[in-house]
């Protein structure tokens, strides 16, 4: 069976690189790592822009623009696409239904307009269906155990 397509929010890539936490680091690079293995990542261009700005912000130093900078560029691969209006009204649909924050709801917008059955976050509530997305918290779910949820 194919893996399904996993859009992967801006939370997931921070704790790849943010060492305070291992345990937390870990999981997010076992998940990322399965999509690098798969080709099954899905961003967006918000989420490459909350990456750099929020890496910037949390990891001061002489290296991290950089770092950063070497990430969204490698993260490209995964061509986010551009915002579009079919994306934006989506977002406002699915805030208006599900009492969404704009942010969110643009999330989850990018993530069906790309065709993925996943959003990996820690802010939307885990196994929350939304439409055809469902949330996914990867650090509450190993990749090995999200057929469970099948």
């Amino acid at each position: 069976m194919a893996m399904p397509l996993l859009f992967i929010d801006t939370s997931v890539l921070l704790c790849s690189v943010d060492e305070r936490d291992s345990a937390r680091q870990a999981r997010a690079r076992e998940w990322l790592a399965l999509c690098w293995q798969e080709r099954c990542g899905r961003i967006s261009s918000q989420v490459l822009n909350e990456l750099y700005h929020n890496a910037i912000a949390c990891f001061p130093g002489p290296q991290t623009l950089h770092l950063v900078r070497a990430q969204v560029r490698r993260l490209r691969v995964w061509q986010p696409p551009h915002l579009d209006a079919y994306t934006v009204d989506g977002a406002w649909d699915l805030q208006d239904r599900y009492g969404l924050g704009y942010w969110d709801a643009l999330i989850l917008a990018s993530a069906h307009q790309q065709g993925c059955r996943y959003v990996l976050g820690d802010v939307l509530p885990h196994g929350r269906q939304y439409d055809a997305v469902r949330a996914v918290n990867p650090f509450l779910l190993a990749p090995t155990e999200l057929e469970s949820l099948e």
